[in-house]
């Protein structure tokens, strides 16, 4: 059972877990929650006084987290790498239209977050779908489902009945980043571990050393997490 406390000022979730073996906290780089997890059967008490030991950790890394970039008229996202403009009139049609780097929104201002959200999302399914193809025939090998979701810890997964699921955020960062995470699901197709044989072929299908691409989701990919995220008051 979950249950809430104050610490330092700001909420923790306090969640037991089966599987757990020690007391850990984590903030979601999404929201900013902050979720302190235990072991089942452990003193509830003894953790929350353990947590509050760590107040300053839970401070530096709220801190740490990019601000919320909510999707309003004239504010910027990046969409492939590029920083573009929010521009909205309530006389233009309420689909999205991307015109250099200038991001077209029409219709009511209600709902405008969703509409490019919805936009964004069907602009990534559709890149991704066809990207892991290609790759896929260079592989040799074929994907059973593709599809985009919004996950806290990983960029993309790949199941062994050859299901491929990427975050839809990818298509806010560069094309050599969203190609290096296709590569990388892809590779799994054939090899569903991380030995040499998998590295390889994920360097091959990319063409060059994923490595750089990353290094750059592990530097941004927070701030990737925070578009579309209202502003925590």
């Amino acid at each position: 059972m979950n249950s809430e406390a104050l610490i330092g000022g700001v909420a923790v979730t306090l969640r037991e877990s089966a599987r757990a073996r020690r007391m850990r906290l984590g903030v979601d780089p999404r929201s900013g929650a902050v979720t302190l997890t235990i072991p089942r059967r452990a003193s509830r008490r003894r953790a929350l006084a353990w947590a509050a030991e760590q107040h300053e950790w839970i401070a530096a890394r709220l801190a740490a987290l990019p601000r919320a970039a909510p999707i309003a008229p004239g504010a910027t996202i990046p969409f492939r790498g590029i920083e573009r403009r929010i521009e909205w009139s309530p006389d233009r049609a309420r689909r999205v239209t991307l015109d250099g780097e200038r991001l077209l929104v029409g219709g009511p201002i209600e709902g405008l977050g969703t509409r490019a959200l919805r936009w964004l999302k069907a602009e990534a399914r559709a890149l991704l779908a066809a990207e892991t193809h290609e790759l896929a025939v260079l592989a040799g090998v074929a994907a059973a489902r593709i599809g985009v979701g919004d996950p806290v810890s990983r960029w993309g997964s790949c199941s062994s009945s050859g299901a491929i699921r990427y975050s839809w955020r990818l298509i806010l960062a560069p094309d050599f980043v969203r190609r290096a995470t296709v590569a990388h699901e892809v590779a799994h197709l054939v090899h569903l571990n991380h030995g040499p044989d998998f590295h390889a072929l994920v360097a091959r299908l990319f063409g060059e050393d994923p490595r750089p691409a990353r290094a750059w989701l592990r530097r941004h990919g927070a701030g990737l997490h925070r578009i579309g995220r209202p502003v925590r008051r």
